[in-house]
This record gives structure tokens, C-alpha cells and sequence, in this order.
């Protein structure tokens, strides 16, 4: 890489937005003034990158936003991003408004643009900012423990009324492909039934017979929470209700669980990561992503951390099942 030295870094966030984006925009902003960078702001990700979208943040234009969800920065999906031309475009821009390094904040596609710009020319560190702890090379990606939070609280309302009317219910929570928010979610909220994507499972033995068993048990009312990657939980609903004649409602949490305050674990690991991404392009590093690993935030090598491939825990499958009798 060549030797020179950082004094203007941008700060983008790109892809779906995650609780805790404002604290690692915070973080990146209040870190570079520390060290008397200029840090500027690049709105709606590497759309605003590719159209000159900047502003000059300060320690005091991210002043109350710890505590919001969203990005304050907002985000957008692009298109001609995706293409060698949009991304020599992004990497002129930068140059036009004096960018020495790049941090950006998302999930893995924003991550394949962050090592296309690195391999441009351009110095750029991400770290993870999804819902869905998906990052293969992150246990832990921003955002996560709050969108748990969220749907603990909602399944926790929807189990008083399924209680009440004696009900099942499928709720339906979202992960993309992934099944880690219904998982966790389901063992903190005693979800007799947790179907994920990367445990195959079959209807009457794994969700009919269940049922049965608990009704048969003095059970009252069934709570069933689906990964999105499932599919299909309106219909799943219908065809519960139609072979045990159990009244059954389906419930699609949706985009409400990427909104709301963030806790305090994705404050404090936003915060860190945001951070280390600075200090990393101090220290002449590029192409790395920012990461938890054995609980330390560390980092690793862009192409390398999109090789890797992350599991679901199995002692965790086998916990929810133990824990469902």
C-alpha cells in the first residue's frame, strides 16, 4: 500500500440499518477529532459516495444521536456501485473532496465494496452493522442485541393475548437466510416450536406433533417463531389452524425490529469498533474489517473474512429443543 498519511477520512453506512450505526458513526467522528482528522460524512452510503453526497462532521454534529436508532448518515442501495465504473467513479470522487481513508458500516455486500475500493486505491475499514449477525468472520455484528430486545418485547405482548384466546401463534422474525434472531429470540421467549433455515425440518413431525403434545399436556395456547428465511407463515398459519382446529394468527414483526434506542451492549461494541476503524487507518492498514472475536474486537483481512463461513451453535439447537417440552 502506498505510505502516506491520513488527515480527511469519510464515514459511510451502507445496506440495511442497524441500532447502534450513530454510536460507530459517533465513535469514528469523535476518534478522528481526537487525533485532529477531518472527518466528513457521506449520506446514503455509496450512492452519496459515487454523487458527492458530503458534509464535515464535528464532535458536536454527533451530539445526541448514541441514543437513536437508525443512521443519522441515512443509507441507500446502489446499483452502479456493483459495477468497475461506478466504483472508479466513487474512488475520483473521494479524491475531489481529499479523502485519505474510507470507513464503512453494513453487512457483507457493503463489505465486497469496501475491498473493491481498497483494491482502487482507496484505504477503507468496515465493521459490521446488521440485525442479523450474519458476518462470518464477527461473533457479534451491531444492532443484534437491540432487534432481540425488540422482539422479545413483542412476543412477550403476543403471548398474553395467545394466552387469553387460547391461541397459536407464528411470528414470523427477520435474518435474511439467517436464523439467529429466531433462535435467540425463541429460547428468551419460550417459543415451544423455533424453525430456522439451517435446520431442515419436517411439518407433522416437527410443528403438528408438538402441538399436540403440549395440548395434550394441559398446554393452552403455542408460540412458533419463524426465520424469515423459512417462508411461507401466512400459509403455515392457516394449515396449522386446519389440522389441529386450533385457532392460529400469524404475526410478521418486520421492519419494526431494526428501529428503536439502542442497548447499552450495542452503544459500548459500536462504540469500539468505530474506533479501532480509525485507528487502523492511522496505523497504514486497508482492506480489514473490523471484528469480535473470543469476545475482543480485533480485525482481520477483508477477503479472508468473506471466505469464512459462520454456523449456527448447535448446543443452542439443542438447548431450545430441550427447553420446548
Amino acid at each position: 500500500m502506498e505510505n502516506r498519511k491520513i488527515r480527511t477520512i469519510g464515514v459511510l453506512t451502507s445496506g440495511g440499518d442497524a441500532p447502534g450505526m450513530n454510536a460507530a458513526i459517533r465513535a469514528v467522528v469523535r476518534t478522528g477529532s481526537y487525533y485532529g482528522l477531518k472527518v466528513v460524512g457521506i449520506k446514503r452510503g455509496y450512492n452519496g459516495l459515487i454523487n458527492g453526497e458530503m458534509e464535515e462532521m464535528s464532535p458536536r454534529s454527533v451530539s445526541e444521536t448514541l441514543q437513536r436508532g437508525g443512521t443519522c448518515l441515512m443509507t441507500a442501495r446502489c446499483l452502479e456501485f456493483r459495477e468497475p465504473a461506478g466504483v472508479a467513479r466513487a474512488v475520483n470522487i473521494a479524491k475531489v473532496f481529499g479523502l485519505d481513508g474510507l470507513v464503512v458500516i453494513g453487512g457483507d455486500g457493503s463489505f465486497r465494496g469496501a475491498r473493491d475500493l481498497s483494491n482502487s486505491g482507496l484505504p477503507t475499514v468496515a465493521m459490521p452493522g446488521t440485525i442479523d449477525n450474519d458476518i462470518s468472520c464477527s461473533e457479534y455484528t451491531v444492532g443484534y442485541d437491540t432487534c432481540l430486545n425488540t422482539v422479545k418485547d413483542a412476543v412477550d405482548k403476543i403471548r398474553d393475548t395467545a394466552s387469553s384466546h387460547e391461541r397459536c401463534s407464528v411470528i414470523e422474525v427477520m435474518g435474511r437466510a439467517a436464523g439467529y434472531i429466531a433462535l435467540e429470540a425463541g429460547i428468551a421467549c419460550g417459543a415451544e416450536i423455533i424453525l430456522i433455515p439451517e435446520k431442515e425440518f419436517d411439518f407433522d413431525d416437527d410443528i403438528l406433533r408438538p402441538i399436540f403434545e403440549a395440548k395434550s399436556r394441559g398446554k393452552k395456547h403455542a408460540i412458533i417463531i419463524v426465520a424469515e428465511g423459512i417462508g411461507g407463515t401466512l400459509e403455515m398459519a392457516k394449515e396449522i389452524e386446519a389440522k389441529t382446529g386450533i385457532e392460529t394468527r400469524a404475526t410478521i414483526l418486520g421492519h419494526v425490529q431494526r428501529g428503536g434506542t439502542p442497548t447499552v451492549r450495542d452503544r459500548v461494541i459500536a462504540s469500539q469498533m468505530g474506533a479501532k476503524c480509525v485507528d487502523l487507518l492511522l496505523e497504514g492498514k486497508m482492506n480489514r474489517i473490523v471484528c469480535m472475536r473470543d469476545g475482543r474486537i480485533t480485525d482481520v483481512d477483508i477477503n479472508e473474512g468473506l471466505e469464512m463461513t459462520k454456523t449456527i451453535p448447535e448446543d443452542l439447537i439443542e438447548l431450545a429443543h430441550k427447553l420446548s417440552v
